[in-house]
């Protein structure tokens, strides 16, 4: 057998060992390496044409958020701004092949509000929690850990983890001023009679809901004990080389007392104003730790186990995992073009960070057009092939 051949069988089959591409991983203060789509085989034309598709679809609605955001949810009564909003940049992208940078466009460096992409972050710190035995089953009750009147009705008392995770848990009440039944209610019926709607049992029945996102930060807090900002750049953010210009709020009035001191409860995104303030440098990164399933360089930083449940399809949607959705059946609406084996975080204003395993691609978008997304990915993955 000639040399070369060997050498080829000997790349195969440690390929294979290893389970994953060998992934580039950025320094914290050097320039990021680029390369052309060519380098990978991709056909630099189709994915030069799918570049500027997606350069071509910003968000055009306002950039004032606080506006945008009051307008987004007039139909929620009582709704308000309780945290921080920020005026908005354009839009902006950048494309991982295998950690290399072969595309990006607008102010990657600039940071801004990224609303719901929040709750992916969120999770990850209660995957945190349970890698280091904070949590011990996601499937425990929330009361076994968290000692407070918010949990303990007949309903609520039933919560665990795994329901506020992927947000069956139907969890009534009311935390920082905001009441559950208020968030995103029908568009038909009024106050009472959303108010004094039947509970579905924890686990049976899928609701995007922000209150119940809160309510899982404030517990994870009680559990960690600590800023959850602090627990994000201590154990994942300093790890994989984030800058320190990412911010993590929560709201106004929602600063509580743990072990004698004044920490404020954040936020899953900006619903109400507040959550993760990031640049896309940074949100490519946390996509890039996900590609490499929780590993940064050969220093692990998130459990396997932990990835594998998060981005595993819950019983009330088989689209949506631990915060991050899914397309495992090829029929996510949103999110047609992706492969089945896909997963993004998204927030509201065309936001997201989408983990593309099957071409190793990390792809994170910022104020983009929601109505081209699935018309842009189409497009980038014709010129994988």
């Amino acid at each position: 057998m000639k040399k070369s051949t060997l050498i080829l069988v000997f790349l195969l089959s440690t390929t294979l060992i290893w389970g994953q591409t060998k992934y580039y991983y950025p320094d914290k203060n050097s320039n990021w390496e680029v390369k052309s789509a060519s380098d990978f085989n991709i056909n630099q034309k189709l994915f030069n044409d799918a570049i500027e598709f997606a350069k071509n679809s910003p968000n055009n609605d306002t950039r004032d958020l606080r506006q945008a955001i009051l307008k987004g949810f007039e139909h929620e009564p009582y709704h308000k701004i309780l945290g921080p909003t920020k005026k908005r940049g354009g839009s902006s992208g950048i494309i991982l092949k295998n950690g290399y940078i072969i595309a990006q466009w607008g102010d990657v460096n600039r940071v801004d509000m990224t609303f719901s992409v929040t709750k992916s972050y969120l999770s990850t710190v209660a995957g945190l929690a349970l890698d280091r035995k904070l949590i011990g089953d996601v499937n425990e009750p929330i009361t076994n850990y968290v000692w407070n009147r918010k949990f303990e009705s007949e309903h609520n008392s039933k919560v665990t983890w795994d329901h506020l995770l992927n947000q069956s848990s139907d969890w009534s009440g009311e935390l920082w001023d905001c009441y559950d039944w208020a968030d995103r209610p029908p568009k038909e019926g009024g106050i009472d009679d959303w108010k004094l709607r039947e509970l579905y049992e924890p686990g049976t029945k899928y609701e995007y809901n922000d209150v119940r996102v809160n309510i899982l930060a404030y517990s994870l807090l009680e559990i960690w004990r600590k800023p959850l900002p602090g627990v994000l750049k201590k154990y994942v953010m300093d790890p994989i080389g984030a800058s320190t210009t990412w911010r993590w709020y929560g709201y106004e009035n929602s600063w509580v007392n743990i072990d004698g001191l004044k920490v404020q409860s954040v936020s899953g995104g900006g619903h109400s104003g507040g959550g993760l303030f990031i640049n896309t440098y940074d949100h490519a990164r946390f996509g890039l730790l996900f590609l490499s399933n929780g590993s940064w360089n050969g220093s692990k930083i998130i459990s396997k186990d932990w990835i594998k449940k998060a981005i595993t399809p819950s019983k009330p949607n088989e689209n949506y995992g631990y915060m991050w959705w899914l397309n495992p059946n090829g029929n996510n609406s949103r999110m047609l073009s992706l492969s089945k084996n896909a997963y993004y975080a998204a927030g509201f204003g065309g936001n997201y960070i989408i983990i593309e395993p099957d071409y190793d691609l990390v792809i994170v978008l910022r104020w983009f057009d929601n109505q081209k997304t699935n018309e842009f990915l189409k497009l980038l993955l014709e010129s994988m092939n």
